[in-house]
Parts: C-alpha cells; structure tokens; sequence
C-alpha cells in the first residue's frame, strides 16, 4: 500500500514537471529575414560627435598630431555638426562627412592639428580595416583627380598630386589628392560643396589601428576644409568646437561663423606665433592662489598650443612640478591612490563620491588667465578623469611634456566648453556650458535641410527615429508599452560562408559591447548577399526581468545605429539596416505566478503522500506487534486443510 502510495507520488511530480516544461518553452518558428537592403543604401545621415571603446588611462596619451613642419555676426551660412566619440574612452572625437555622388559616409577625427583631410581609398592594399567602407572614386560620378601642376607635389608619373604627412607618435599617411562633393549633413544650413581632400595608399601607426576612418584636418594651410570653404566664400573665416563633459562624449561643431556669448572669454591667437592655435597663456591659479612662474614659461617653443587632436594637456617642467605641488597640497586630506596602468605614475586620489556634479567641493577650481586678464575657469572635470579600476577614484589628467617646453592643451581642458577659433580677428574664445544643450543655449534653431543619400532607403525602422533639440538621433517608442524584445537587423561585409561558423562568436561580442548577457541576445536568422550577410538577432530581458527599460532600448539601439560598437574587424564592418521593438505581454496575477503555485501545490501533495505512507506503514508495523492469539488457536495453514 505505502509502496504504491510513493509510486503515485512520483509519476504525479513527474506529471507536473513535463507540463511545466512543455508550457515553459512554447514551439515557435523564427520569424523570416528581411531582405538585404539596396545596393549603396546608408543609415540617416546625421552630422554628430561621439565615443568607442573603453581603453587604458591614456591609449592615446601621446597621440597629438603635430605635423613636422570669423565674424560672429557674418550672414554666410554655416554647417552645423554633431560629434561623435569619447575623449577619454577613444582618444579622440569624431564627426561625419560625405563624399561624392551618391555620397559614401565616412567617420573622420577633428583635428585642430592637421591641415589635411583624407580617407582610405579602394586602391589602398596598407590600410587598416576602420569603420566604413574606403572610398571608391569610380562609384561617384563627380570625383576628379587632382592632377599635376606646380603649386603640389606630384607623383612619380607627373600624373597626380600627392599629399604625404607624418606625426609626433609616429604615425604617418599618403596618398593622392582628389576633388569631389563634400555633404556636411542634415543640421547643416551649408550645401554641399566641392572640396580637394586626401585619397589613402598608405597608413601607418596609429592610423593603421584606429577605429575612425581617417582625419578632418581644420588647421591653417591650402588643404584645410575651413581654408577651402573660406576661400570659396561660403563661410566666415571661423569654426567652433564643443566637447562633452565627464561621462557624457559627443559634442557639437560649427563650420562657419556663431554669435558669440556676452560672456565669452577670449584670448589673443597669434596666426604667425607656430603653424598651430597658440593662445597667450600668462598665469596659472589653483584655488585662487597663483602658481609662482614666470610668465614666460608658457611661451617657450610653439608657445601655448590648443590642439583638439591631443587627450590631456602638457606643461613645461618647471610649470607642471608647480601645478602638481599645489594640487597636492590643497588635497593633502584624501587618500593618494596607485593609477590604473602600472607603465604610468598617475597621481590619483580615492574620494567618497562618484557623482561629477560633487567633485567641485573636494577638488579646487583652476583657472588659466590670459592676457588683458581674461581668466578661463576650469571645474575639476577638464583636469581629472576617472580611475578605470578604483570605484570613486580620480587621477590628473595633466602631465608634464617631458623635456619640451611647448604648452599643449588637449581636449579634456575644455570639455563642457565652446571654443570658437575666430581666425578672421586672431583670437579664441571660450564660454563653459552644457555642450548637450549647445544649441538650446546659444538660441539656435531653425528646419534641419534634407539629408544627403544615396539611393534607397536609409535607416529605416518600425519605430520613428526623430531629431532632438540638441541634433541628436531620437529613438521614439509608441505609447505606454513595455519592450518585450528588440529585433535588429544589421548588415556585415564578411562572406557568408565565413561568418556561419563564426555566428556564436559575433552574438558574444555584441552582448558584450551592448553591456547585456549573453543569454539576452538571440540568433533569429542569417542570410547572404555577395561578399555580405544580413544578420537578425533579438534582445529579450534578463532572467531577472519581464521587460527591457526604454532607456536601455534607445541605448542599445543608438549604439548600433550611431556605430559605437566595436566589433573585431574578421566580422568587417556593420550597418544597422532595420529595428523594430514588440511589447511584452501583459500577464494577470495567474500568468505572472503560476509556476510557484503549481510547484507549491506539487511540495504540498508529495509531503501529504509521504506523511500518509509513514503514517500508513507505522500502524501496520503497530498491528503486527500488539496482534493476541489465545491458544490453540488455528493457524491459517491448518485452516486451508481439508476436513
């Protein structure tokens, strides 16, 4: 009896786990792949600053691109820009330009310390794999070569001009020069314009790994895009930059002339000092206190030098062992910390708060004074960044320039600050604001003109992608609901037959730059086209949740579509094609708690069979043990004798 009790206990436990199984995994075919998008097609064409990667302290510490050798009231136009990128995370900034007819998109550095602007060419076989496509000449219908004549450098046919550069860490690029449409985007009141730039055949060093695809050189000289444009008189002899703020990235770029803030702070930019921005730095002051230096220390050399295409910025010995011994005092009360690369003696300290709009009231204010007194205040923001291995820690972000005497001011002084490069009247201002909130501030506004694209269509998605106030992309979600799923289709120039083996790997990598688990994404399907694959994956919640937050959606999504996910370069490069996102589905209390009812109700039943089997076999075994007997009682054996 205990024996079939204990079997019926089981086969129902049974029972009830294939049914939970069977509810718990619901037979579902994937849905079908989309077909690959038109030949040339290319996501909204949106002109934006932004980051990649998270790297060591200083990945690009020495990376500066010094080469070896506007009126704010104008009524021209100007080309409005976003930017792309971290200063920190990538060491650089990046923004988009389009080339050619029908355009081809390209991610290029903005560097203040370049006079040229280029990007790999088809023909380039010592090119690095960056993150669009080389330029193909033969697709655009109106490049032109640049041909041999006596203001260039010609090549050893005496066909075509060539430009060749070489940098301070040791990178280098040449190529040939060539003349095609350039396309500033779709916040840009600029129309596009014909402008002779840099075809590569060759890169080296850091040039060769970078993310980015090439360079927007915006220094002095012939080649620069700003001298080109002004030449043509499209725009004032200006531009302007402005970096985002700690854990933010992006920023904006104006080509062409702004009004300029009441309260902007300017200083003197002598265009004859060096073949750089140098500005007239005179003094130094940590907390209010200034640094005992003679003015002269900042003149040594190239002078003061700006250089958007630097990280961090550099004093001269004498005026760094300054700095840091002021530094140290006015925080002589935190704890001082190793730094995150062991090959750096980084100066950082462990603080108890995190949060950046806190660390003005542990950090001192610095500021740079200029001549005629103008003074630059610097929050601590644009002299420390954050320790990438110590929660609450920061380091210096100012270094000493080794033995040189030059004055550099990378791109971390100003963040969170507009600087605007008025070339026409030799002098550069500054005005510290919200850089996210650039146009809103400086009272811009105004219909975005049309995007430039090629033919068929862009980035197209289920879900509108509109433009912020501020120029960014928008990721709209309809109505109230909460995202079940997210389903993307992305395009990667890497052959089909290499990427099946491959597939597990890619989903790996692009949970791990989406910041999800791994068991979040879902291969749904994958195709080919040519030398291309077309890839659908889904993002599901976490095992810890029923939906995905619209902010981690629009991140995910934004990452993608704005490519700031890096992938290993065996995968090729990558186009979000299309999105779409599913709500998830409401459950009632039932649907949302059934497996802990059943699994309650399987525990109550098997500890109420047991209990019934123990107590069912105890009062047997009590039976047997108190049964009486009187004498001479028949046994049941004599009982079955026949009489």
């Amino acid at each position: 009896m205990a024996r079939a009790l204990v079997n019926l206990a089981v086969g129902t436990v049974v029972f009830f786990l294939l049914f939970l199984l069977s509810q718990s995994n619901p037979s579902t075919s994937p849905p079908r792949l989309l077909p690959p998008p038109h030949h040339g097609a290319r996501p909204a064409m949106v002109l934006p600053l932004f980051p990649s990667s998270k790297n060591s302290s200083r990945t690009f510490l020495h990376s500066h691109r010094h080469l070896l050798r506007s009126d704010s009231h104008s009524s021209h136009p100007n080309a409005r820009m976003r930017l792309y990128d971290d200063l920190l995370l990538n060491g650089y900034y990046t923004t988009r330009l389009w080339i050619g007819t029908p355009p081809q998109q390209f991610a290029l550095i903005v560097d203040t310390g370049s006079t040229v602007t280029y990007v790999p060419c088809a023909t380039c076989e010592q090119c690095g794999r960056h993150q669009d496509p080389k330029f193909q000449p033969d697709l655009s219908s109106t490049y032109q070569p640049v041909k041999c004549n006596l203001d260039c450098n010609c090549d050893s046919d005496r066909v075509q001009c060539i430009y060749e550069r070489q940098y301070a860490e040791m990178s280098s690029s040449s190529g040939v020069l060539g003349e095609d449409i350039i396309s500033f985007g779709n916040q840009s009141e600029l129309v596009p314009q014909r402008a002779v730039f840099g075809c590569e055949n060759e890169e080296t060093g850091d040039l060769y790994s970078q993310h980015a695809d090439g360079i927007m050189g915006l220094g002095r000289g012939d080649l620069s895009v700003v001298d080109q444009l002004v030449e043509k008189g499209v725009i004032s002899d200006s531009f302007s930059l402005c970096y985002g703020g700690m854990d933010i990235g992006g920023g904006a770029m104006v080509l062409g002339g702004i009004s300029a803030p009441s309260d902007m702070v300017f200083s003197y930019a002598d265009p004859v000092r060096s073949p750089y921005y140098s500005i007239g730095l005179k003094e130094i002051h940590v907390a209010g206190k200034q640094l005992s230096l003679n003015p002269s220390v900042f003149d040594g050399k190239y002078g003061t030098v700006l250089d958007s295409g630097t990280t961090y910025a550099y004093l001269p010995e004498p005026a760094f062992l300054a700095f840091k011994e002021a530094i140290l005092k006015e925080l002589n009360g935190l704890k001082q910390i190793r730094g995150p690369d062991p090959n750096y003696s980084d100066i950082c300290f462990s603080t108890a708060s995190s949060d950046v709009s806190e660390l003005s009231k542990t950090f001192p204010t610095v500021e740079m004074v200029f001549g005629h007194r103008q003074k630059l205040l610097l929050s601590p923001e644009n002299y420390l960044f954050r320790h990438s291995k110590v929660h609450g820690a920061y380091c210096l972000g100012i270094f000493q320039n080794e033995k040189d005497p030059t004055t550099l001011l990378g791109g971390i002084i100003v963040r969170n600050t507009l600087v605007t490069y008025d070339r026409e009247h030799s002098k550069i201002g500054f005005w510290k604001t919200n850089c996210s909130e650039l146009w809103e501030r400086l009272h811009i506004t105004g219909a975005l003109s049309p995007t430039p694209s090629s033919s068929g269509k862009g980035n197209s998605t289920e879900s509108p992608t509109t433009t912020a106030s501020d120029g960014s992309p928008h990721y709209d979600f309809p109505g109230k609901i909460q995202i079940g799923k997210i389903i993307l289709d992305m395009s990667l120039s890497t052959n089909h037959s290499y990427l099946k083996p491959q597939i597990n790997k890619l989903t790996e990598f692009i949970a791990k730059e989406l910041d999800v688990n791994a068991s979040q994404v879902h291969l749904l399907n994958f195709t080919s086209e040519g030398n291309s694959s077309l890839v659908r994956l889904a993002i599901v919640p976490s095992d810890s949740s029923t939906y995905i937050y619209k902010e981690t959606a629009r991140n995910i999504i934004s990452r993608l579509a704005e490519h700031r996910v890096k992938l290993p370069d065996t995968f090729g490069n990558y186009q979000l094609v299309q999105w779409k996102v599913e709500p998830s589905t409401k459950q009632t209390w039932w649907g949302r708690n059934y497996m802990v009812v059943v699994m309650a109700l399987i525990i109550i039943v098997v500890i109420g069979l047991s209990v019934y089997g123990v107590w069912g076999m105890w009062r047997r075994k009590q039976q047997t043990v108190n049964s009486y007997k009187p004498v001479g009682a028949a046994a049941p054996e004599q009982e079955l004798q026949p009489l």
